[in-house]
């Protein structure tokens, strides 16, 4: 092994160090706090799922106000977000009749959520994972997860 090849084998193995960080119980659970905040100010309850890129849910949180679909729902748009690799209310406009993508709903047996409330985290434009949030309108659900990512982010530097 030369020089060259051994600096980009430690480089990664730092980069996979500190995006393992990314994801520590205390910076996700100031995530969680900011989703319930403003869950609280919307006096909504809701479902809050974190998700890594491997599609492994990190942490979730379900509000005691929040209605028992959320807890369904909530894993679902973070895992939409990931799959489909933009907010889940960009989805919608893709799977309508006549639309590119017309019928990915069926034909991913309803795991697709295509409203809003999901949105992938990205760390120097690469998703790392995701957050989906669900129990209010559409609306709400998407102002509290925009709330977490937020947070994400702001913990993440």
């Amino acid at each position: 092994m030369n020089e060259e090849q051994i600096s980009k084998i430690v480089e990664s193995v730092i980069n996979n160090n500190a995006s393992k960080n990314l994801f520590d119980r205390h910076k996700m659970e100031k995530v969680i706090d900011a989703a319930v905040t403003r869950a609280n100010e919307l006096g909504v309850g809701v479902t809050i799922a974190i998700m890594k890129a491997d599609q492994v849910l990190q942490m979730s949180y379900h509000m005691p106000n929040a209605n028992l679909v959320s807890c369904t729902l909530a894993p679902k748009k973070a895992w939409s977000a990931l799959a489909m690799k933009e907010p889940t209310k960009d989805i919608s406009k893709d799977i309508q009749p006549g639309a590119g993508l017309y019928q990915m709903e069926t034909m991913l047996d309803g795991k697709l959520a295509s409203f809003a409330g999901g949105i992938p985290l990205k760390i120097n434009g690469e998703i790392i994972g995701s957050i989906g949030v669900s129990g209010g309108l559409v609306e709400e659900d998407q102002s509290i997860c925009e709330a977490a990512v937020a947070e994400f982010l702001k913990e993440s530097k």
